[in-house]
């Protein structure tokens, strides 16, 4: 499937993928548990929509033991990723994504094994 404006747009008309990607966007890499603390959803939610993600290749992953973590697919077009850093531009000042964000710091047992940390 090649990425076209119709397939991005659709991968964050979603307000959890949406959510989703602004959190990989800001931390380059997180793990589903990350992100079930962050977006307070059951895992199972947020699993199918990394999946969605995974299949229209707006996310990569990769499984290092029993974490898979999740990061924004690094051959994405230009326009995409233009587009994806203006929303998190966009974001930044965003009462739900401050939350998301702040939620997430204060995870207390959040996996050591990050390419990011």
């Amino acid at each position: 499937m090649n990425m076209t404006p119709e397939i991005l747009l659709k991968s964050l008309s979603d307000q959890t993928r949406f959510r989703s990607v602004m959190l990989l966007l800001q931390e380059e890499e997180l793990c589903v548990c990350e992100l079930t603390c962050a977006l307070d959803l059951m895992q199972p939610k947020i699993s199918r929509h990394l999946a969605s993600l995974r299949d229209m290749r707006v996310v990569i992953d990769r499984r290092a033991g029993q974490w898979v973590y999740y990061s924004i697919n690094s051959n994405l077009p230009s326009w995409a990723n233009e587009l994806l850093q203006a929303s998190l531009k966009g974001s930044l000042n965003d009462k739900q994504h401050k939350a998301d964000l702040k939620k997430l710091k204060k995870m207390s047992n959040r996996p050591e094994n990050r390419i990011c940390a």
